[in-house]
């Protein structure tokens, strides 16, 4: 939560404010609101671009195409963790489906044999946690971690290899109901670390020389 910003008091001396000090200070809340009325545009300017909820309809819904993995995902408002949300407006905020799209392909780049390809489409998540309003005002925005709010992300993964023929074409649904106990390899710090260790063990498993991979 935010902490409230508190007014700053200029320091009196016994009650006694001098005609000069005053006129300063007058000068200085005029100069003040004239700076705060020319540099608004500028300040707007700067972040009128940014995505701060995951819902934004010009927040974009797939990855810049680079390199051999290309990641696109449906529109987060018919996700999980939107639709199964006790706090949606908290749930939205953050641009972390395009983090977890990132890690995808970040992870899945450095196990791809050399040569292929790999289409991904996010389908839909549902974080870990969740929120309980209902314990109180204070904990309305506190994201709650129980074994019944295990993370769960669905893709849809097309493989091609070097010559263009499908490798594999199939859904996958990556869960962790005993993510509380499961190591991650993440930082504590990190609010997706379940979610990238989904991913961590889906690479692992998953995107290995075809070969090796039908041997499982």
């Amino acid at each position: 939560m935010s902490a409230r910003a508190r007014p700053i008091r200029s320091p009196r001396r016994r009650g006694i404010v001098s005609i000069a000090t005053g006129w300063a200070m007058s000068v200085g809340i005029v100069m003040g609101i004239f700076v705060a009325f020319t540099a608004a545009p500028a300040y707007a300017g700067k972040f009128a671009d940014r995505i701060v909820r995951v819902t934004d309809p010009n927040a974009p819904r797939s990855l810049p195409d680079a390199g051999p993995v290309s990641v696109r995902w449906d529109d987060p408002a018919k996700f999980s963790e939107l639709r199964g949300s006790q706090n949606r407006y908290e749930a939205e905020r953050g641009d972390w489906v395009a983090d977890i799209a990132r890690y995808v392909r970040k992870q899945a780049e450095r196990k791809l044999p050399e040569g292929e390809r790999l289409e991904v489409a996010i389908v839909d998540i549902r974080r870990a946690g969740n929120y309980e309003p209902w314990h109180g005002f204070e904990y309305r925005d506190v994201r709650i971690m129980r074994e019944l709010y295990w993370p769960q992300i669905e893709l849809a993964v097309k493989r091609t290899a070097a010559d263009g023929s499908v490798v594999s074409e199939r859904s996958y649904t990556l869960s962790d109901p005993a993510y509380l106990g499961s190591a991650t390899r993440a930082s504590e710090g990190d609010p997706l670390r379940y979610e990238k260790a989904l991913i961590d063990r889906w690479v692992r498993r998953e995107l290995v020389a075809p070969s090796v991979a039908q041997t499982h």
